[in-house]
């Protein structure tokens, strides 16, 4: 099997195993849409975002080439219930969910920076400690760490982001030096990145988790700062289950966690990693099937809430079309 890209992309049905892995939107007042590895992003006159979270899934910077059945609505009900969570710390971009598996909002200028914060030494942070790194991002770090350990109080470590490759670490004076974002605006998304990063832990922490690592996005409209984009999701941040945590710790072995760890996991045990020369290994539909009961595993555990299923017989395009034309026929 090749590697997924938009050639095949016409030859999966968006319905196969109810999964919308697809999508090809013509709203009114359609300015452009961009296509990411799981969100379709269309631009409404420039004033509206409305954000569609497909059932793709990917790994290894790769798109995988069959559809998760609900993860899309999973990922996009977890983001509006955090972002509806931290509304008093800071205003963010979401104006509405019209169906489970899309958010409007508004449009925002994205900073080229990706605020990611840690509170555990664990993952790419890491790695880099294991090869003798002792600052990241600007941060030093102290000797005789342990893999899984706390940090004193959670650290940031920025990325780039990088319109092709991967994001680069950058510390906070090269941001602000090389004029990414303003010193006066740093300082707002910074203090913000804290608090709503403390406000996610301790609703994780009432869950039994530890939410160990995230990332945050922030834009500007108007001259005012807003969260934009996902937040607290399993795509985009580590969840460690809190029992078991310090006794795993104090022997070394690794942590339970609420991630799509297991997903890379699986690729690798099936020689996937996207190095030259490998393929991705069949995904069949009762595979498909576990990773969609994981994902709502993870739904009910971050959440504490009983997922609802969405069902629906019809074309799942259709029906986001109908739901979203709607919206926007009412704000008229």
């Amino acid at each position: 099997m090749k590697l997924f890209n938009k050639e095949h992309a016409k030859h999966f049905n968006c319905t196969e195993m109810k999964a919308l892995t697809q999508t090809n939107f013509n709203f009114e007042g359609q300015k452009s849409v961009y296509h990411g590895k799981v969100r379709d992003v269309y631009n409404i006159n420039d004033d509206l975002i409305v954000m569609v979270a497909t059932d793709r899934i990917s790994a290894f910077d790769v798109v995988l080439p069959k559809g998760i059945p609900f993860k899309g609505q999973v990922l996009n009900q977890i983001a509006a219930k955090f972002l509806d969570q931290t509304t008093d710390i800071c205003p963010n971009w979401k104006l509405a969910t019209p169906d489970p598996m899309v958010t409007v909002g508004l449009k925002c200028e994205g900073f080229r920076v990706e605020m990611i914060i840690r509170s555990i030494l664990t993952g790419s942070a890491w790695r880099e400690y294991q090869k003798g790194c002792r600052e990241i991002c600007g941060v030093k770090l102290p000797d005789g760490m342990r893999e899984n350990e706390r940090f004193p109080e959670p650290i940031i470590t920025p990325t780039t982001k990088a319109d092709e490759g991967h994001d680069l670490n950058i510390s906070r004076e090269e941001i602000i030096a090389q004029g990414i974002v303003s010193e006066e605006d740093y300082n707002i998304i910074e203090d913000w990145t804290r608090k709503i990063f403390a406000r996610g832990q301790e609703i994780a922490a009432k869950q039994g988790l530890i939410l160990v690592d995230t990332k945050y996005e922030f834009g500007k409209r108007d001259g005012q700062c807003y969260l934009i984009d996902e937040i607290h999701t399993p795509d985009s941040s580590r969840y460690f289950y809190a029992e078991g945590y310090e006794e795993k710790f104090e022997k070394g072995e690794p942590q339970r966690q609420l991630s799509k760890e297991f997903v890379r996991q699986w690729l690798i045990e099936h020689n996937f990693m996207n190095e030259p020369g490998q393929v991705i290994p069949e995904i069949t539909d009762e595979y498909a099937e576990t990773v969609s009961d994981r994902y709502i595993e993870l739904y009910e555990h971050i959440t504490g809430e009983n997922f609802e299923k969405k069902e629906y017989d019809g074309d799942i395009a259709e029906r986001i079309e109908k739901n979203v034309k709607a919206y926007l026929a009412e704000r008229k």
